[in-house]
């Protein structure tokens, strides 16, 4: 039964896979998102299959030390392993080959859309708004620190003025 489960998830991978080499036509960004989010999931579900195999290589291992001939054991546990997890790699590189090709659309995508924005004309009017405010800023901030600076060169004189101005007779 698990021999027909891996099969048919292998034949549905070689199938996605065939499909999406021959079609040119760019899926729109939800699609392409929830494309990713059901190959995460069957990712996960590969990864699960490979842990269990994992377990079962090691219980195999484990009783191996218990018998007479343990490097016999230990090479046929491994051969079993190899068995179960080699198809599972193999659709696993499939999904991750087909995860790249999305990831890289999405990714063109968004560039393509960032690089639209910023040749927008609003975008490049806020740009030199943006520029503006920056340098009013700079020539304030400059304004102020000049206005301190002579203010604290005025300190003696303004303390002396106060000196005199306060004295009571």
């Amino acid at each position: 039964m698990r021999v027909c489960f891996s099969l048919r998830a292998k034949v549905f991978l070689s199938i996605l896979l065939l499909v999406c080499s021959f079609s040119r036509v760019a899926f729109a960004t939800p699609e392409e998102d929830a494309e990713l989010v059901r190959l995460d999931k069957i990712d996960q579900e590969l990864e699960l299959q490979r842990d269990w195999a994992k377990y079962r290589w090691g219980a195999a291992q484990h009783d191996c030390y218990s018998l007479y001939l343990v490097n016999r054991c230990l090479r046929n546990a491994r051969a079993q392993y190899r068995k179960e997890i080699d198809p599972i790699q193999e659709q696993q590189v499939a999904l991750h080959a087909v995860q790249r090709k999305l990831k890289a659309s999405v990714k063109d995508q968004n560039d393509a859309k960032r690089a639209a924005d910023l040749a927008s004309p609003e975008k490049a009017a806020e740009r030199a708004d943006n520029q503006r405010e920056f340098e009013q800023k700079q020539k304030d901030a400059a304004a102020r620190a000049a206005d301190l600076e002579q203010r604290r060169k005025d300190a003696p004189k303004r303390s002396q003025e106060n000196k005199a101005g306060t004295q009571l007779d």
